[in-house]
This record gives C-alpha cells, structure tokens and sequence, in this order.
C-alpha cells in the first residue's frame, strides 16, 4: 500500500522522544519492507516491543504437498471437507507451492489464537461470516465478500461474530494491487477497476492490557515452513499510534467494477491483487459481451505458463454446468492441459447479456501441489468430464 494513513497518538516529528501524560517513553519501532526501501509503518509502543520471555516450537498444521502427477485437472470440494474450528491453527492446505498456500477453514465463535506470518503476507477471502480481526495496528471488521490483507510479520487474531468460512491465499512475500493500476508515485489510476475509497484500515487504536501472551509465528528456515510459539512480556496490542503506508486492510468485492467488451474478456481485466508470482483475480456479476456474434463463455485456452485455481463462491458459473463443480468448488487448471467450458454449454450461452456469478480465481506461476486438504475433497471424475467418458 502506498495509501498513507495516521491513527491514534504520534509525535509531530518522527524518531522523536513520544511520551505518554506521566512522562514514560514510548517506544517506536518501524515496521517495512524491502529493507527500508519499500513501504512502512511508524508504530508506538507502551512496552518494548522485542520483549519476549518464552520461544519453543510450534507444528503448524501439515505443510506437505503432493506434486499433480500424472496431469490432471483437479475438481475439490471445499465444502466437504472438515476443519476444527480456529481461524488459524485448524487451516487444510488444499494447494501451494513455493510461492503460495492454499489453505481452507471454517471457524467457530471462539477468538483464534494470536498468530503472525512472517514468511508472508496473507489475503483471506471470506466466502461467509462476519467478523472483526484484531491487529496490533487495530481493529479491521470483515464480512462476506472482504478480502482481509495482513501485511506479513503483523500480529493479529480472528475473532468470528458467527461461524465464518475463510479461503487463505498465503504469499512468500508481499500482495498489492496490480502495477498497472497505480501511478508512479502510488495513486491508484481512473482505469482500475477500484479505488482508494474502497479499502478500510483501522481507525483506532486497539489497547489491551496483559502479560505472558502466546503469539504464534509461522516463519522459514532451510527446512521450509516451520512454526515458533513466542511469548511476549507485554501483551503485543500496546500501540498507541501509527502513521504509514503499510497496515492492514479489507477490500470487497461488491466494490470492484468489471470491465467488460464487445467480446469476451481476457483474465487480466479481472485482476484485483498480485504477488510474487501469483495473481488474484475475481470474476462478479456482469454485462457480457454485445458483438452479435460473440460468444460469452470463455474459449478454449492452454495456460502454457501457469496453473489456474478458480474458486465457485455464488450464483450460476455458466461455463462449467455439467462438470459437477458448484459452490465451495475449487477448479484446478494445470499448464500443460488446455482447458475451457462444458461442450454444452457454449451454445446455451450464445444470446446471454449478463452472468450472474462470482469466484476468486489464482493463477501461479509455479506449478501448484497438492495439500493433504485438497486430496481429502478431490472429485476423481472431474477429469473426464469433457469427453463424458474414461478408458
């Protein structure tokens, strides 16, 4: 985020004494990216912030993949598979590879646990539910259709009003809208399909008093994904005031404003955020094309240099009736295969002037794996459901 935003108390001038009304120092810690030569945030402490007093491993839920070997595309049902309830600890990975995990939850009632992901930043898609997420920036509420990005490294937990279904997109470094919507110095651009307006961040200070408090940290070593439970002195909520352009914040997707053309749009228009080898695109409820002749559902397209990841979250998704995806479906689309809608369903569309539909869709760079998550949910008939027959 390039967005500035100031919240609670700040000094005037930055790397300046900040006392509180007693005299007592605050203490101010800058957290940023790319070795301060990216985005940043100035936060101000009651208590010292590197205060810890416990570290012992942690074992994050299963992080093993299975390579997609033989290719195939793949058909998971989401919505069968069975998760515990904390927002956090009890996530299924369903894909991931070296740069991205996809991972799956259904949570409870109950607050997660506090938790930090400083291998990445994390965007969450809440396909149900409502809620708050406590951050030590402050309080981010989220509700059906959010994206929830959390910076990586930021302290925070779950704390669901009612049971909340979340798809986890885990980066292995940092998510932001695309570049070609921003101008040079940050601003997002009259051609992007969203706005500044549309992104809610704090707007106050979160203050919570306590000592001896457990934050989970996933982290990396050369052995890969690996989990540390930390205990800090102080509780990690102590910050006073911030000023910066690193934070969190929810965007939604009734917010984001589809392109569409006289004939059937490419993926690109539908981009909403991109990582380091990956992109999130949504595809909404929509006017499609208006040539006489065109052709609504999407043609036939080979992904020579990524794997496709299409998430069904509502409405109708014509290209695909007759496959046996529906909602909670994931879709996944490997390189190597080329891919497109039900022979049937092309010549249903052709008339169509709007598709009422909507799905998250990631497409990688890497080939994605698959996690013990996405194994417990696969359909083994997907595969053949273009020809309607297997040998």
């Amino acid at each position: 985020m390039a967005y500035y935003r100031s919240v609670g108390d700040v000094p005037r001038t930055r790397h300046t004494q900040h006392r509180d009304p007693e005299g007592r120092l605050r203490f101010e810690e800058l957290m940023g990216e790319e070795g301060f030569s990216s985005d940043s945030s100035l936060l101000y402490h009651r208590g010292v912030p590197s205060a810890i007093v416990a570290s012992e491993v942690w074992e994050p839920a299963d992080q093993r993949t299975a390579p997609n070997h033989p290719l195939a595309p793949r058909h998971l049902r989401l919505h069968d598979l069975r998760t515990g309830s904390d927002a956090v600890v009890d996530r299924r990975l369903v894909l991931g590879n070296a740069d991205v995990r996809i991972s799956y939850v259904v949570t409870g009632t109950e607050p997660s646990a506090y938790y930090r992901d400083a291998v990445g930043d994390e965007c969450v898609f809440v396909e149900a539910g409502s809620g708050v997420v406590e951050t030590v920036f402050g309080v981010v509420p989220y509700r059906a259709g959010d994206y929830v990005l959390l910076p990586r490294a930021t302290t925070h937990r779950w704390v669901p009003a009612e049971p909340s279904r979340l798809y986890c997109v885990e980066a292995n470094g940092h998510v932001a809208p695309p570049k070609r919507y921003l101008s040079r110095y940050g601003q997002l651009l009259e051609h992007a399909p969203y706005c500044e307006r549309d992104l809610h961040g704090p707007t106050e200070p979160l203050l919570v008093d306590g000592t001896d408090v457990e934050v989970l940290v996933k982290h990396r070593t050369s052995a890969g994904v690996v989990g540390t439970r930390l205990v800090h002195d102080m509780h990690p909520f102590d910050v006073v005031g911030w000023d910066g352009c690193l934070y969190p914040y929810t965007f939604n997707i009734e917010d984001f404003m589809p392109i569409t053309g006289k004939v059937h749009q490419p993926p690109p228009v539908h981009q909403v955020f991109e990582g380091p080898r990956f992109v999130v695109c949504n595809f909404l409820p929509r006017k499609v094309d208006y040539h006489p002749l065109a052709v609504p559902v999407p043609y036939y397209h080979s992904n020579v240099d990524s794997d496709e990841v299409m998430f069904y979250v509502a409405g109708d998704y014509e290209a695909r009736k007759g496959s046996g995806i529906g909602l909670g479906s994931i879709s996944l689309h490997p390189g190597g295969h080329a891919h497109g809608p039900q022979p049937s369903t092309i010549e249903a569309s052709l008339g169509v002037e709007r598709f009422e539909e909507s799905a998250v869709m990631v497409d990688t760079f890497a080939p994605l794996e698959l996690g013990e998550g996405g194994l417990a949910c696969e359909d083994p008939d997907y595969a053949w459901s273009w020809a309607g027959r297997r040998l």
